[in-house]
């Protein structure tokens, strides 16, 4: 059975927010240099301490630097100690993805609007550091930067509210996913996306009218983000629009394709185009084009 999320929490368990981030690090000269002198962080507490307790912890300096709204971003330098091997050269690195492990562990600051993200990239770029271009995900965009430590250190502007609309398809991703990971731990296979995105529609097409034979379907949540889909789907006379509570559905017989810069997506959101869902197997998703084909015979029986 899927795990399901809580929605309510008593009231006591409230959260206020952020209070701080914390990082390694092993050049405190650099990381001061950083925050304090380039980004403009004031320091507002350090903590020495001679080890924590077990004798293996080495002794450490804790800093914190203000970041904005009662927030800090702290880091521990580990004085004595060696930087593992695995921070060799990173800082160095463009600020892009290259390690998704890594690069996933990061802190990112809110800023007002597109006039504030340029003029931070601006005022990043001033400082000789390389910055990324924005980049559009979904409800934000941002741009970033590698710290001394190689750490991401990423700028944002929300481009809409979260509405119910995310939170209901967020809930039910989640859930595919589960469902997913179980259908693929019993046969022993690994899991990608695609069985996520497929869950996801085997899940909505319980209320949905039923899949003719060899069609296709793929569910759009209803967001602003995703409308090209739809828009690009009405200028097609083979493809039909249901819609059903928070999803709207494009249908076809036979193969479906959409292109990238017709669609006028950057690339993080075209490769996450069918996260409400489909009914069909990607055939071709590569970074301008994508077709989905209709689903094998099994497939299809089990989905009605």
């Amino acid at each position: 059975m899927a795990a399901t999320i809580p929605s309510q929490r008593p009231p006591l368990l409230s959260l206020m927010g952020v209070d701080h981030t914390a990082r390694p690090t092993w050049r405190l000269r650099e990381t001061i240099e950083f925050y304090r002198d380039k980004l403009g962080l004031p320091l507002v507490h350090v903590i020495s301490a001679r080890g924590w307790g077990p004798s293996n912890h080495p002794d450490f300096l804790h800093f914190f630097f203000d970041s904005g709204a009662g927030s800090t971003i702290a880091f521990f330098y580990y004085l004595g100690s060696e930087e593992p091997k695995e921070l060799d050269g990173r800082s160095s690195q463009p600020p892009l993805p290259e390690d998704h492990v890594f690069d996933a562990t990061h802190t990112a600051w809110l800023v007002p609007d597109a006039a504030a993200l340029l003029a931070w990239k601006q005022y990043l770029e001033d400082q000789g550091l390389e910055v990324s271009s924005p980049t559009t995900h979904e409800l934000i965009q941002s741009v970033y930067v590698r710290d001394p430590n190689g750490y991401f250190i990423e700028f944002t502007r929300k481009l809409r509210p979260i509405a119910e609309a995310d939170r209901t398809d967020g809930a039910l991703t989640l859930q595919a996913a589960l469902a997913a990971e179980e259908r693929a731990a019993a046969a022993r296979q690994p899991v990608c996306i695609d069985d996520v995105w497929r869950e996801k529609g085997r899940m909505l097409s319980r209320t949905a009218p039923p899949l003719a034979d060899g069609a296709v379907r793929v569910f759009v949540p209803r967001v602003q983000e995703f409308a090209p889909l739809l828009d690009a789907a009405r200028g097609l006379a083979h493809c039909k629009i249901f819609n059903q509570a928070a999803y709207d559905l494009i249908e076809t017989k036979g193969p479906l394709e959409f292109r990238r810069r017709e669609l006028g997506m950057t690339p993080a959101l075209w490769y996450g185009l069918f996260t409400g869902g489909l009914q069909g197997r990607i055939e071709v998703f590569d970074r301008d084009l994508v077709r989905i084909v209709p689903a094998v015979e099994t497939e299809q029986a089990y989905v009605r």
